[in-house]
């Protein structure tokens, strides 16, 4: 049976040739399901969200990608960075405005503190544009930390600005 792997997809600047963050997220969930051993299972509709936390920058647009294959998790990450890079991201300082990210989630419910990538996502329970595109390729998904499917951690989610597209 392949592993059910869950990465979260965002933007809010254009991409470098100009595109819209929907466009490169789109292009972004495309490139996922060209990586090898992988195949695009489910791609959520998409979001528009405000900046966590709070700071001026455009909205985000975000979506949620199930594949489905194998992959190792330290090479699955260099892979989604590598996608990042091609869309034109530059890292720089946490939370900063950005044409590309992509947060690899989880892992077929694999758990890990090190090395990188943390599993799973050690933030994605307290993020609405997480869980509400999560909730649609994975209804029945369960954190494997915290042991509380995704309706639960949706109902106890602080009020966030989050809007389908």
């Amino acid at each position: 049976m392949p592993a059910v792997i869950l990465v979260a997809i965002g933007a809010n600047l254009p991409g470098p040739d100009g595109a819209p963050p929907r466009a490169t997220c789109e292009a972004a969930a495309a490139a996922l399901g060209r990586l090898p051993g992988l195949r695009l299972a489910a791609l959520s509709r998409w979001y528009a969200s405000a900046p966590i936390p709070p700071s001026g920058q455009p909205p985000y647009v975000n979506g949620v990608a199930r594949l489905e294959g194998t992959a190792e998790p330290a090479a699955l990450l260099a892979a989604l960075h590598d996608i990042e890079t091609a869309a034109g991201r530059r890292r720089g300082a946490a939370n900063a405005a950005r044409t590309l990210d992509l947060d690899l989630i989880d892992i077929d419910g694999l758990v890990r503190d090190a090395p990188d990538p943390v599993l799973p996502h050690p933030r994605a329970h307290a993020r609405a544009f997480v869980l509400l595109p999560l909730a649609e390729v994975a209804p029945g998904w369960v954190h494997p930390r915290l042991g509380r499917d995704v309706a639960a951690l949706i109902a106890a989610l602080p009020p966030q600005q989050i809007s389908l597209l």
